[in-house]
């Protein structure tokens, strides 16, 4: 089952995700970026108040693929007590470094009780053959994002069927596999037959559908509905 991820980047806006019973809270902060980082003690109260009801992801940030800079951040945001770390896989840098630098630490973290995983920008064409490599480096999954929030959606900067072999890549790889990317309404019916773990929204459940919005109760009540009626 589909479950919904709804990206927040304050501690009340965490509790409106958590009243509507959303499958996953993400902390970033949208102003900052495509995947920008909220402050290290911002995130350790939203988990605090959180308390364990609802499994939490948080973004390390815009950063380059430079192994220690993203070692670092990864470290930094696995201390907050977050369920999965979000690092985003970046045009520029060193993929495979970094993943090895990563890699030399995710059986600690995942003691922790925190896994890692990849974003990966449907609008710069990722190489998809990159998913073995991450699952190899300890990932526990892997989302499809887009980086340019001016571009559209997900399924208007990539192909329906690229975007059906990402899913069935990261099941193969057995890594959950989220899908994200200014997704709006309309786009549930298109991607739920793919069968994704999570679909992820921002901007859709926004004042004015304007990312950097605050959050809608309204509009997060509709979206966690629109998935409910397209799993029936």
């Amino acid at each position: 089952m589909t479950g919904m991820l709804a990206s927040v980047n304050s501690l009340q806006e965490a509790q409106l995700a958590l009243d509507a019973e959303v499958d996953i809270i993400d902390l970033k902060q949208p102003s900052k970026g495509a995947l920008g980082a909220l402050e290290i003690d911002l995130i350790k109260t939203i988990v605090t108040a959180i308390n364990g009801v609802c499994p939490i992801s948080a973004t390390i940030g815009d950063l380059p693929m430079q192994p220690d800079s993203v070692f670092k951040a990864v470290d930094d945001m696995v201390n907050t007590g977050v369920d999965y770390v979000k690092i985003g896989f970046f045009p520029d840098g060193d993929w495979l470094a970094t993943l090895q630098k990563l890699h030399s630490h995710t059986d600690l973290w995942q003691q922790q009780r925190t896994g890692l995983i990849a974003v990966l920008f449907a609008d710069t064409q990722p190489d998809l053959t990159i998913l073995s490599t991450l699952k190899n480096s300890g990932f526990k999954g892997v989302m499809l994002d887009t980086m340019d929030k001016q571009k559209g959606s997900l399924t208007q900067v990539m192909a329906l069927a690229t975007i059906t072999q990402f899913v069935k890549l990261t099941r193969q790889h057995q890594l959950l596999c989220g899908l994200a990317g200014s997704l709006k309404a309309d786009d549930i019916a298109k991607l739920m037959p793919l069968n994704p773990d999570y679909l992820g929204f921002r901007g859709a459940l926004c004042n004015q559908h304007n990312r950097t919005a605050q959050l809608s109760q309204s509009a997060v009540i509709k979206i966690k509905q629109a998935i409910k009626h397209a799993t029936l």
